[in-house]
């Protein structure tokens, strides 16, 4: 595959990492380290595909006020950085991490007006082709429409070009309560469940909502489990993939890592089980790994070669 991927993130954030020997709620703290780091969801996806060596362009909307973190990172690691800067400051994102657990503290932004999502779009269009896949990940900012996102999915499947969604909440449900849904959806447990309308406490309920999913119009469904792996739901079959669960410092990004792998794999046109063993690879190697970056290719390769895979049923 020739074509970059495009990553769109209308809601980017810096995370600023604090790691604590134990957090205790009402306790003064001394941390042990701080950093900085270029983040949003869509951010970690594109690092993590640049480091695989895949070309990618990353859209979407920053503040101009810091935006030197993202740039740096972009050119760091040979990411095409298309975009569009808005006058202020993108947000922050608090995350306050100790031995047993990661706390994340999100803080509000600044008014980025609505009318601006039309600059992404007509970005993206500037740069797809049949071979493109348009990766959509993460929250919203604050007044944007919750169909934001069903309506890109809607213009750009209306240009064949195939897309991959990992959102939550109304943004979620406005894009599976369209007509032109995803390509690719990436649900947790949770977010399922919200979208079928009740529990699913089994591995059979959670496939057959995604099979749900399936019948109106979705190609793939990657369901994150968190420490029990995940499931890889196709019109085919369906997959429970997993690997030992590991102690790590840090789980952020693990399910933009998984996103990554799984467009990684498209790119090859993979079948479902190379689409489960690297989406669940990419999700493990970024366990403990701080800020937008892949573990080693070599790692990926060799988790991926460890991955459990079980036809599910």
């Amino acid at each position: 595959m020739n074509s970059p991927i495009i990553t769109v993130t209308f809601n980017p954030a810096i995370d600023e990492t604090i790691s604590l020997d134990t957090l205790s709620p009402g306790e003064v703290h001394r941390a042990r380290s701080v950093r900085f780091d270029a983040g949003g969801k869509g951010v970690m996806v594109a690092g993590c595909l640049a480091d695989w060596g895949l070309p990618v362009i990353a859209a979407g909307l920053l503040g101009d006020g810091n935006s030197a973190l993202f740039s740096a990172l972009f050119t760091a690691k040979g990411i095409d950085d298309r975009f569009s800067r808005y006058p202020g400051q993108t947000r922050t994102n608090i995350k306050l991490v100790d031995p047993s657990a990661t706390t994340d503290i999100n803080l509000p932004g600044t008014d980025i007006p609505v009318a601006m999502s039309r600059q992404v779009l007509e970005t993206v269009l500037r740069c797809v082709d049949a071979e493109t896949f348009v990766v959509l990940s993460g929250s919203l900012p604050a007044g944007f429409p919750a169909d934001t996102y069903a309506k890109l999915i809607g213009t750009l499947k209306a240009h064949g070009v195939r897309t991959v969604l990992d959102t939550s909440g109304a943004a979620l449900a406005a894009a599976l309560h369209t007509g032109a849904m995803p390509s690719v959806v990436k649900p947790n447990r949770a977010e399922l469940e919200t979208w079928a309308g009740h529990p699913l406490p089994n591995r059979g309920d959670l496939i057959s909502a995604a099979q749900g999913l399936l019948d109106h119009g979705v190609e793939l469904v990657a369901i994150s489990l968190g420490t029990e792996g995940a499931l890889f739901v196709s019109p085919a079959m369906a997959l429970h993939a997993s690997l030992p669960v590991l102690q790590p410092m840090s789980t952020v990004g693990a399910g933009d890592a998984m996103v990554a792998g799984i467009v990684a794999a498209l790119a090859e046109n993979a079948a479902l089980e190379r689409i489960a063993r690297l989406g669940t690879a990419f999700a493990f190697s970024k366990l403990g790994q701080l800020g937008p970056n892949l573990g080693s290719r070599d790692r990926v390769q060799n988790l991926a070669e460890q991955v459990q895979l079980q036809r599910a049923c």
